[in-house]
């Protein structure tokens, strides 16, 4: 090889280099631009008109030392015919716990009707507490389950969308044909799925996430909301998403608002590729549910046991030790024997 040839290759090298050097810095860095957009401050946050007063009636989440197990308070809102700066009930609260030791993800969707007392506003149904702010939402969900709430996530149908279809859309199984139309919004979110596997894009899994015209109406579309996540959470998990996350978030950004910093979204992310799907649960479960009807008549659920529900969140997020099943009659006779075998003859 002569030194003009290996000249000319330690050239091409070093070129190449660079060239991965700055697409990585590009991608990295476009990264972080659209991470630290997530956080939404002063006028941009869509809860501006109630921030002060929040901050100064309810004490901040408490803050997640990276090795314990994390909880994510992610709301759906329908914001559709709202005033600028007014906040809606979430149409949708779930709260996603990680365990950094196990690497496993539950997922906890929780029945927007579940009547409970909201720290400073009284008894009202939970989807009402993000009404006085994000910091209440995540109290009155950390009551509900027992468990600390350190961060949440807060976005609208649009957001939704936007997501969907920038992971390129989902291959789902529809359980059954699914019909609703609505002149209120100009049906513009009128749903009309038909049973089946097939591909979904946002605006199709936006309308099977919010059916719930049928016999079981919440309790089904909680379920629903569950599995369409899952279907998401492992499209996201993909290499060839993985490559597409500046687009991605570029495209979410401006309908997600979040209390999450950008340490804490390195540190979640990578959590977040590393983890595997556990298991996912409505909250509270149909044996600890109560219908009932509050003062002014209103029908909402409500909780038999408290400390039951708590106890069942716990026992899903950290399973009880499996004991050992007792040994029969006939295994401990034959047990004994073979020990007796085993001494020294005298």
């Amino acid at each position: 090889m002569t030194r003009k040839t290996k000249r000319t290759i330690w050239i091409s090298l070093a070129a190449f280099v660079l060239i991965v050097g700055g697409v990585v810095s590009y991608y990295f860095g476009s990264i972080l631009n659209q991470l630290d957009g997530l956080q939404k401050k002063g006028e941009d946050s869509p809860f501006a008109n109630i921030e002060n007063v929040e901050k100064v009636n309810t004490p901040d989440p408490p803050k997640w030392e990276g090795t314990e197990t994390v909880n994510i308070l992610v709301m759906g809102v329908d914001a559709r015919g709202l005033k600028k700066g007014e906040v809606p009930r979430s149409d949708s609260m779930m709260v996603v716990s990680l365990d950094p030791l196990t690497k496993k993800i539950n997922l906890f969707s929780i029945l927007r009707d579940t009547y409970v007392n909201i720290d400073g506003y009284g008894k009202d149904r939970i989807n009402t507490a993000i009404t006085h702010g994000p910091n209440v939402a995540m109290e009155a969900a950390s009551d509900l389950l027992g468990i600390p709430v350190q961060y949440y996530v807060y976005t609208d149908f649009q957001g939704f969308i936007k997501l969907v279809d920038a992971v390129g859309g989902v291959d789902f199984d529809v359980e059954k044909d699914m019909h609703y139309t609505s002149k209120a919004d100009n049906n513009e979110y009128d749903i009309d799925l038909k049973k089946g596997y097939q591909h979904l894009d946002g605006k199709t899994a936006l309308m099977y996430v919010r059916f719930r015209h049928d016999a079981m109406s919440d309790f089904a579309r909680s379920e629903r909301q569950r599995e369409l996540l899952k279907a998401v959470t492992a499209k996201m998990q993909s290499t060839t998403t993985i490559a597409k996350l500046p687009s991605i978030l570029e495209q979410v950004s401006p309908y997600v608002d979040t209390n999450l910093t950008l340490s804490d979204m390195w540190k979640l992310g990578g959590l977040g590729y590393q983890s595997s799907m556990n298991g996912s649960e409505q909250v509270p479960p149909m044996n600890l549910l109560k219908e009932e009807r509050t003062p002014g008549g209103a029908q909402v659920l409500t909780i038999s046991n408290e400390e039951k529900l708590k106890q069942h969140v716990q026992d899903i997020i950290h399973p009880p030790a499996k004991s050992e099943e007792p040994q029969s009659k006939e295994d401990k006779t034959a047990s004994g024997d073979e020990k007796n075998s085993q001494q020294p003859a005298q």
